[in-house]
């Protein structure tokens, strides 16, 4: 049986005036890789950060060092903020043991912690992990819609979806809205062919955070987050319709990549699935 897709509920009702930003953003995960390039790209949409992560935080020495599983130090960390944007936790394969404690447990204890302390928004940062073992379009099939049945390719995964689901409990049963972005790969370029597909430059990182941050009335609404890739393979009608608005294409790398790498083998799992290598050899979290 296959896993049920999750119940994305629309952004419908149009905007009027924009909504003021919130005033304070707590950004767990923020020495990590996507953590990095957004404490430095959101202070730009008005945005002002309270940083946290499991390890010192270069540059930022007023950042709080904590784990998601010390539930005093989290619900104190998210004490007055507006909203959260929640980048922490275990980003590749890991054995499932540390997934739990990292992403499964600790972002239930987020989200606890927001609750007891009144916050209304969170952006988690779902992954495309979550529907890895998706094959992508070919053909002219159409891009992959956020409905698709969840298919994950990693215990990682697994935590995604974990997430998503988790963030649907607390929306229905406390009113606690949440954007989970579906992120495929936010890095300064793409570095393969396949990430032609699924590359969210940074900039448009900055962007969609942002729309997930102040749009209205999203209840819990499942998007996925690219730029606007020539290769897409995946429906960004969701994300567009919180106000984001990508404005990059991942095209001018792609003569030097496919004359470096080739085109995609559609007979080679790791090369024919939204998930990429992780269905066949997931890279293993070093810590």
């Amino acid at each position: 049986m296959s896993t049920p897709a999750p119940r994305a509920v629309p952004h419908t009702a149009p905007r009027t005036t924009p909504p003021a930003a919130p005033r304070t953003v707590l950004l767990t995960g923020a020495a990590g890789g996507v953590g990095t390039l957004m404490r430095d790209l959101l202070p730009a949409y008005g945005h002002d950060l309270r940083l946290l992560d499991v390890r010192p935080v270069e540059g930022a020495p007023d950042a709080i060092t904590a784990d998601l599983g010390d539930r005093a130090a989290l619900r104190e960390a998210v004490r007055g903020v507006d909203a959260i944007v929640h980048l922490a936790g275990i980003s590749l394969e890991a054995p499932f043991e540390k997934i739990l404690k990292a992403n499964i447990e600790g972002t239930y204890h987020l989200y606890e912690a927001a609750r007891e302390e009144g916050v209304r928004r969170i952006v988690f940062a779902s992954s495309n992990h979550a529907v890895g073992y998706t094959p992508y379009p070919r053909d002219g099939a159409p891009p992959v819609p956020v409905d698709a049945p969840r298919r994950p390719d990693t215990f990682y995964g697994l935590s995604k979806c974990f997430g998503e689901d988790l963030a649907q409990l607390y929306w229905d049963r406390h009113g606690l809205e949440t954007v989970s972005i579906r992120i495929g790969s936010c890095f300064p370029e793409p570095t393969s062919v396949r990430m032609l597909s699924m590359w969210l430059s940074p900039a448009d990182g900055a962007r969609l955070f942002h729309a997930a941050l102040t749009a209205d009335a999203v209840g819990h609404t499942v998007v996925y987050g690219s730029s606007a890739n020539t290769r897409l393979w995946w429906d960004l009608s969701g994300a567009r319709a919180l106000g984001y608005t990508p404005l990059d294409d991942s095209e001018p790398y792609a003569a030097r990549l496919v004359a470096e790498q080739g085109e995609l083998d559609p007979a080679d799992p790791a090369q024919a699935r939204l998930g990429g290598h992780f269905v066949t050899d997931p890279p293993i979290w070093p810590y």
